[in-house]
């Protein structure tokens, strides 16, 4: 019996990606998380089950991973039987083939435990494990008109930053180079800030996680954007009011109109609004000035021309002309223009740089899974079957999937 489905799915740390390769539907993105939620204590409410809390003050998080490795297999394992089962796609597993993504250096003891997981407990036909930057590579790849064999990701997730080299579809992985700043430092430096400055925010990581995604940019030009800051009233073009949720009326916070910010007469009765100003574009910095909050590390730029400068002299110039975003972090509005700048300042001068972003740089790597589980060579060579698990034990997964 042959695989009928293949199952493609970027099982990031703040969310998880995924889509049939074989079904004309749209891929899902949930969060790879079990909240709950002081309205409703009787209740966990599993990835996207979140839309219906009604009120999602003081949520409580319950993540599977931990400094962007997956250690908590029972949460996963809750979030994984939602996606699967019967709310979910309800899959054959016997007839489906998984293509999973795992971090960059996963432990050892990880890649087994899920490797026994999936095909012990889930009994999947097949399974192939890859990362993010190595699908994103071959998507990248296939699109090109150019088809360069080289491609730098920038993968700026939820735990981390990853600078990886990609050479013809394979990571270099002495020049690989890894920041500890992703979405979720921002956010909690973001709760701490305003609850020092504003109002106490410590337990509204979601609230605050929209208000960043909302207002937060990334400033090319810091020191001109903290002058504007300073001044007063409609000359300081940076400063934006955010309304609250209270959960009654309003269920997602949003930005105020500039044109009521300075009305006092268009504030409304028990409306909770934070000012954001210079927060809106020093809190991203921190991706590429770490040590502004104390983190002794390379900033991106940094670490694109370190980890660029690992590999022999004679493809350097070709890492610098095809540099690909990816991640949630890179959303930020002009962070491609601040990448270019930056890496453009550092680079040597008779080298090409390019910056390019795809138009949802969040669910790049699962697309390129997408792309790459219909070819012959992912069904022959990248994947492990049950009978052959079965037959020759975890050696084949280290084998297959780590060359």
């Amino acid at each position: 019996m042959a695989a009928t489905n293949i199952l493609v799915v970027d099982n990031g740390a703040y969310t998880a990606k995924v889509s049939q390769s074989n079904a004309e539907q749209t891929s899902r993105t949930i969060p790879n998380s079990i909240f709950k939620a002081k309205s409703e204590r009787r209740r966990a409410f599993i990835g996207d089950q979140l839309e219906e809390c009604k009120d999602y003050s003081g949520l409580f998080y319950v993540l599977p991973f931990s400094k962007g490795y997956l250690v908590n297999w029972d949460v996963e394992k809750q979030i994984w039987d939602h996606l699967f089962g019967k709310e979910g796609l309800q899959l054959n597993f016997k007839e489906t083939t998984l293509l999973i993504t795992e971090p960059q250096f996963n432990l050892p003891s990880i890649k087994e435990a899920m490797d026994e997981i999936l095909f012990e407990e889930y009994n999947f036909y097949a399974l192939s494990r890859s990362t993010g930057p190595q699908l994103s590579s071959y998507k990248c790849h296939q699109e090109e008109t150019e088809k360069h064999l080289v491609c730098l990701i920038i993968d700026a997730g939820y735990s981390f930053t990853h600078i990886v080299p990609v050479f013809n579809g394979k990571i270099i992985k002495k020049a690989v180079r890894r920041i500890n700043v992703g979405g979720k430092l921002l956010t909690n430096h973001l709760k701490e800030i305003i609850s020092y400055r504003q109002l106490h925010v410590l337990d509204e990581t979601h609230v605050i996680n929209q208000l960043k995604e909302d207002t937060c940019f990334i400033s090319n030009q810091f020191y001109k954007d903290m002058e504007i800051c300073r001044l007063k009233g409609a000359g300081n073009t940076i400063v934006r009011d955010y309304v609250l949720p209270d959960y009654s009326h309003i269920k997602r916070g949003y930005v105020k109109p500039v044109s009521e910010m300075w009305d006092s007469s268009s504030k409304k009765e028990n409306e909770q609004i934070l000012r954001m100003n210079i927060e809106r574009f020093s809190v991203p910095e921190v991706l590429f000035h770490p040590s502004d909050i104390g983190i002794q590390e390379m900033g991106i730029a940094e670490a694109v021309i370190n980890s660029v400068e690992a590999i022999p002299k004679e493809m350097q110039p070709h890492f610098y002309s095809n540099i690909l975003l990816t991640g949630g972090c890179t959303l930020f509005p002009g962070f491609k223009e601040r990448m270019f700048n930056d890496v453009r300042s550092l680079a040597p001068v008779d080298y090409d740089v390019a910056v390019y972003q795809p138009t949802n740089p969040v669910t790049y790597a699962m697309e390129g899974g997408i792309m790459l589980s219909k070819t012959d060579t992912f069904t022959k060579k990248m994947c492990v079957t049950k009978a052959d698990y079965e037959e020759h034990g975890k050696h084949l997964c280290r084998e297959r999937f780590d060359s």
